[in-house]
């Protein structure tokens, strides 16, 4: 894990990978409580025996926004900030899911930091690239180019 203590020691790191985190699994419970919670219940990621028989995956698959959601939870093994005031997701630039994660895979991420500026009034804008792996699989089930605000303490 990197430990920083303020927005500007980032930018000794600009380059280097972070990580890997820890693996989570990423069940068919996960998948239904993320279906709940947006509103997104599409076949291939809830309806087990229709996926079984029609996907060409052979089972159901998680969303691609909750493999880019459960970065935040990733950050937190990755990135510790001892010095900061506040953090704050500023959005993405840029996210692309290459392959599918199939229910009951573990994935985990890498990270490295991309850039780092500072922004006035004590803010600091941080672009963080996160590729998230799913064991097994040749290619990442997610790569997205996180945006943060960093307020200096």
């Amino acid at each position: 894990m990197l430990v920083v203590e303020t927005p500007k020691d980032l930018k000794q790191h600009i380059g280097k990978t972070l990580g890997p985190s820890e693996w989570i699994v990423v069940d068919q419970s996960m998948i239904d409580k993320f279906a709940e919670a947006t509103g997104d219940h599409q076949w291939i990621h809830v309806d087990v025996e229709r996926a079984e028989k029609e996907s060409p995956f052979g089972t159901t698959v998680a969303h691609g926004n909750l493999t880019l959601s459960m970065i935040d939870g990733f950050r937190l093994d990755l990135i510790s900030s001892t010095g900061f005031a506040l953090g704050v997701n500023y959005g993405w630039n840029r996210v692309r899911f290459p392959a599918p994660v199939p229910a009951g895979s573990r994935v985990r991420a890498k990270a490295e930091i991309a850039s780092v500026e500072e922004v006035g009034g004590g803010w600091w804008q941080v672009v963080t690239r996160f590729t998230v792996e799913v064991e097994g699989s040749d290619k990442p089930c997610c790569v997205a180019d996180s945006v943060g605000r960093a307020l200096a303490a």
